[in-house]
């Protein structure tokens, strides 16, 4: 790395009369005066021949150009490496051989805060510190983690100063978009919760029970929890097998920047004597691929459940249901290669089912990300659990895998 004044030395013309090189070297130094020389002066006299331009890798030829540390441009190649723009300030900086203007290479060195928008500045010591975050790469100031700025509560990003995230009502906060294909209420997730349904079906996983599902606020959730004895659960959905009265999300408006109106309206909702699933509860305000992540996690709860699988562990039975959610996931971008019906047996890459229209690039980002936090959940029961599940169902299939935890409580792996 250099930085140095860009003058008018910096140019050179091959019109000009012939000398030799070192002539010319000696001619400068000697106008300038010892004092003034520097060994990494920005101008080198090199021998004549073969120059080809660092930018665009072609012959620079005759007429003016630029040299530096044994590297040659044409001038209108000249540019920011970060910017693209020309350089055209009184300095500029080089970072091995490319070149940057000053702003731009302390902002790539030196970032700016992504809420904040200011450099990020340095702590006691005097070094660069700043938080970022492991999928998308926001940068920003540690303080922010204690000044009460907003996170988004599905992608998990932190809210910028010029961007305004709407308040959910239950101290939550999603960013627009997020909110862009989040499901508000009970009656906009019936389509969802029904696909997914038909997704077990086709891996030959029919759920004959028509079990009740119901979005709600994020106390109704943690009292439904409490109000569980045995009841299975993630953080953002629950599948109960109690009695309980639930106050599920009616249709809410929506303001700039929060929730105008949240009604909600309470249900019994009643035990079956022959079944031991009584309903399913998500988060209200998620995105859709989040949204129906957690229901394809809940049912297998549910499956299980309808199906004789008892006491298995937390870190068994979370597992599988994350793989579950996990594929899901999945088929909701790997295009069915069986016309239809994915087999129960089959492997991750096998069990996916094609996606009826468009998503926009944003869902797709959104699907690596809820993909990203499955696989690198750092718990014993969803993060572990998930992992050994997996591993399993890669290796032996689902049907298998399901088959071994059936009876032996564990998973083949």
């Amino acid at each position: 790395m250099a930085t140095s004044s860009f003058s008018p030395s910096c140019i050179h013309g091959q019109n000009a009369p012939w000398k030799t090189d070192e002539e010319l070297a000696r001619e400068l130094q000697q106008s300038l005066g010892p004092s003034a020389y520097y060994p990494n002066a920005p101008i080198q006299f090199l021998p004549r021949g073969h120059r080809v331009c660092s930018a665009c890798q072609r012959e620079i030829g005759y007429g003016h150009y630029l040299s530096w540390m044994g590297n040659f441009w044409h001038t209108q190649c000249f540019r920011c490496s970060s910017c693209g723009h020309a350089i055209h300030e009184t300095q500029f900086t080089l970072l091995g051989t490319d070149p940057y203007h000053k702003l731009c290479y302390k902002e790539l060195h030196h970032p700016k805060c992504n809420v904040c928008h200011q450099f990020i500045p340095t702590n006691r010591t005097g070094l660069l510190e700043y938080r970022a975050h492991p999928f998308w790469g926001q940068k920003y100031c540690p303080s922010h983690e204690h000044d009460n700025t907003p996170r988004c509560c599905s992608c998990e990003r932190m809210e910028s100063r010029s961007i305004k995230y709407i308040a959910l009502g239950d101290g939550r906060s999603l960013c627009q978009e997020c909110l862009d294909s989040a499901i508000m209420y009970t009656g906009d997730c019936q389509p969802l919760y029904h696909s997914i349904r038909d997704y077990y079906e086709r891996m030959n996983m029919r759920i004959d029970q028509q079990i009740p599902m119901l979005l709600v606020e994020r106390q109704a959730l943690n009292d439904a929890m409490e109000g569980e004895k045995d009841g299975t659960h993630h953080t953002r959905g629950l599948c109960i097998s109690e009695t309980q009265t639930v106050s599920s999300i009616q249709r809410p408006r929506i303001g700039w920047n929060r929730i105008l109106d949240m009604r909600t309206h309470p249900q019994i909702l009643t035990t079956n004597t022959s079944c031991e699933v009584t309903a399913i509860l998500v988060l209200y305000g998620l995105p859709r691929l989040l949204t129906g992540s957690i229901l394809a996690h809940e049912l297998m709860h549910g499956w299980l459940h309808l199906n004789g699988y008892h006491n298995l562990s937390p870190e068994v039975e979370e597992g599988i249901c994350q793989v579950q959610s996990y594929l899901w996931l999945e088929s909701e971008i790997v295009p069915d290669t069986h016309n239809g019906a994915s087999s129960y047996s089959s492997a991750p890459s096998l069990s996916a089912s094609s996606k009826k229209g468009g998503t926009s690039a944003m869902e797709n980002k959104l699907r690596e990300f809820f993909k990203h936090q499955i696989q690198h959940d750092k718990s014993s029961d969803y993060g572990e659990g998930f992992r050994t599940a997996y591993a399993s169902v890669s290796t032996y299939g689902l049907r298998y895998t399901l088959d071994h935890i059936r009876y032996t409580g564990r998973c083949p792996i």
